[in-house]
């Protein structure tokens, strides 16, 4: 029996635990007993080993950490349990501890931490011993490496013609990018740290707080800067929330609608002279009810309107002009009553004219008495306003449209930032152990750790080509340099690169040999690395792959061994940040049929199948 206080590594990634598991074995601290992918196995391993201590992913597929940390404790209440994870805000680690984990550490941080956080709920306490201090390091040496890569990401953030931002929950920006600090008149140092209410001014940021305080998801307000009101920017605000509901940064988006709001300044304007000069007459029906509510006048406007010509309508009831359910409520008598008792009643509603069609009409009634103070009776005014209310209706879904683009840009930004951390964590950790420790690791342990580096570095390479493609195709500057390509040579580039990322990976390619295309290599490679991994991905091995040519096309079928597409999912397969899942950012299957059109091809999926298809053209002979 060992000594040592054994521990559980729960991880979807293999080269996390591989990483994690040298480390801790180089530590002499803890004794690894089991190794799971997710909530399930944490479940399982719990109940079966009863460990000291158990590092659990937040972030899994099946069943993730927060979901599998109850079920732990119920099956070993003894395991003291830290959670693992690429996400850095607090809120996370608040809701874990509220569920019974004894620590939190970031996937980014140095294994001392994570080492340091371990021995600590263990009850082991800090240890000085030589061991301990070989583990020091100077930090990773491909730090060069690594910022390269973050500063690819950070140009689609800053590559954005929109000014953005994210924040604290305060409102206090913490990231900015250019078009933001042009917009603003502002450096991009200068507004990190400033609080929003400073360039918005207070009334406005208050409102938004509020109405975000209320639980809505999007919001929108229309300021001035701060200190200046020569310009009219409309700011959009929403939470981006972890996966307990709860915010965990706002993301900002402002545009100048400068020359919009003048517009529509104008407009209301030009309308306003044309009522006073035309509509007063044409367009409103103005009348007078006695006391009882029998039309006792009758105008031009109320003929045009209502159908009824004054001697048809005189001496009627107005109930006249309601549907039949609000003669049964008695809502025109109603009507009657709030005007004589706050002298004024106004709303919208369903009327109904001569020929019993209905429109909508803004109504006002107005209670009208003598000299004496006498009532003489009610005065009406009734506006057909249909056409504004369909409008109104239409800028509405305009407007919901724009706010779910806003809420899955603000969501992309924050899968994307960890689909990086995942890669990024394990290239730094990787890279410090062989650095420092390579004369200590095992042949096994070595290998594994640089497979580990390029499989986290091809990983970093697709998401950021990838990222880089959505940008240029939504700014229309993606170029493609067409030439004669051999499909078999690309096609097992690319299936090598995938194989050799786990030993678990099966690709078969079948069909008719030596096929050409006419067609961008770099795309093309980019295209058949999305198919084959979003294969692996959410299906099973083995994927095969089936090239063969119809007519002026090749056509390259991959399928897997998996269940297929979900029949809810297959309608937005192809759409952009479509994710069935809680992992990827949903630009994949995207690239892959923009790509395709590009080429003068398609991308598809046949259900009957159960197989993604790419078209593409035939190369010239």
């Amino acid at each position: 029996m060992s000594a040592k206080p054994s521990i559980v590594l729960i991880d979807d990634s293999p080269e996390v635990r591989a990483l994690v598991r040298t480390q801790i074995r180089l530590s002499g601290v803890f004794d690894v007993v089991g190794e799971g992918a997710n909530g399930l196995d944490a479940a399982a391993l719990a109940n079966r080993f009863q460990p000291t201590v158990m590092l659990l992913d937040v972030s899994m597929p099946v069943v993730d950490g927060l979901a599998a940390l109850p079920q732990v404790l119920g099956s070993s209440p003894g395991t003291r349990v830290v959670m693992y994870s690429g996400f850095d805000e607090a809120g996370l680690a608040g809701r874990a501890c509220e569920l019974g984990a004894r620590g939190f550490v970031q996937k980014s941080a140095p294994f001392e931490e994570l080492l340091a956080t371990l021995r600590d709920v263990s009850g082991i306490g800090p240890d000085d011993r030589e061991a301990q201090a070989q583990l020091r390091s100077d930090g990773p040496v491909l730090d060069p490496v690594l910022e390269q890569h973050l500063e690819r990401f950070r140009e689609v953030f800053e590559d954005a013609a929109i000014g953005m931002a994210t924040m604290t929950l305060a409102g206090r920006i913490v990231r900015a990018n250019h078009s933001l600090a042009g917009l603003l008149g502002f450096s991009v140092d200068d507004l990190i740290g400033k609080a929003l209410e400073e360039i918005a001014g207070k009334d406005a940021v208050s409102e938004a707080f509020e109405r975000l305080a209320a639980g809505e998801q999007i919001v929108q307000v229309e300021h001035h800067m701060a200190d200046r009101d020569e310009r009219t920017f409309r700011s959009t605000l929403s939470p981006v929330i972890d996966v307990a509901g709860r915010p965990l940064y706002l993301f900002l988006q402002v545009q100048d609608v400068t020359g919009q709001v003048a517009a529509e300044n104008q407009l209301r304007g030009s309308e306003a002279r044309f009522r006073l000069l035309v509509e007063a007459v044409q367009d409103y029906a103005i009348f007078m009810l006695d006391p009882a509510g029998h039309i006792t006048s009758w105008n031009a406007g109320a003929q045009r309107s209502k159908g009824y010509r004054a001697e048809e309508i005189i001496g009627q009831h107005f109930r006249i002009f309601y549907p039949p359910e609000k003669q049964e409520a008695r809502h025109p008598e109603y009507e009657l009553e709030e005007a004589l008792r706050h002298g004024k009643y106004e709303e919208e509603g369903w009327r109904v004219r001569k020929d019993n069609s209905q429109f909508w009409a803004n109504v006002t009634i107005t209670a009208v008495h003598d000299a004496h103070g006498e009532l003489v009776g009610f005065a009406k005014v009734t506006r057909d306003t249909t056409e504004r209310r369909n409008m109104l209706r239409d800028q509405e879904d305009a407007n919901r449209q724009l706010a779910e683009l806003a809420e899955q840009q603000a969501q992309f930004f924050a899968v994307t930032a960890h689909e990086l951390r995942g890669p990024v964590a394990v290239l730094s950790g990787a890279s410090t152990t062989l650095a420092d420790k390579f004369e200590f690791l095992e042949v096994e342990e070595r290998t594994d750790l640089t497979q580990a580096v390029k499989h986290s570095s091809d990983q970093l390479r697709r998401l950021l080509d990838d990222l880089l493609t959505a940008a240029r195709l939504q700014a229309r500057r993606l170029e493609l340099s067409i030439t004669d390509v051999n499909l078999d040579h690309v096609l097992r580039t690319v299936v090598a690169g995938l194989s050799g990322a786990s030993d678990d990976v099966h690709i078969v390619i079948s069909g008719e040999p030596g096929l050409r295309l006419a067609a961008d290599p770099v795309r093309l490679r980019q295209m058949l690395e999305n198919l084959l991994s979003n294969a692996l991905r959410h299906g099973s091995s083995p994927v095969g792959v089936r090239v063969d040519g119809v007519g002026q096309m090749v056509e390259i079928e991959i399928t897997d061994a998996g269940a297929g597409v979900p029949a809810d999912m297959r309608t937005q397969l192809f759409e952009r940040f479509a994710t069935g899942s809680d992992s990827g950012t949903g630009l994949g299957l995207y690239l892959v049929r923009e790509l395709a059109r590009a080429h003068h091809g398609e991308a598809s999926y046949r259900a009957g199948d159960q197989a993604f298809v790419l078209a593409l053209p035939r190369a010239p002979e």
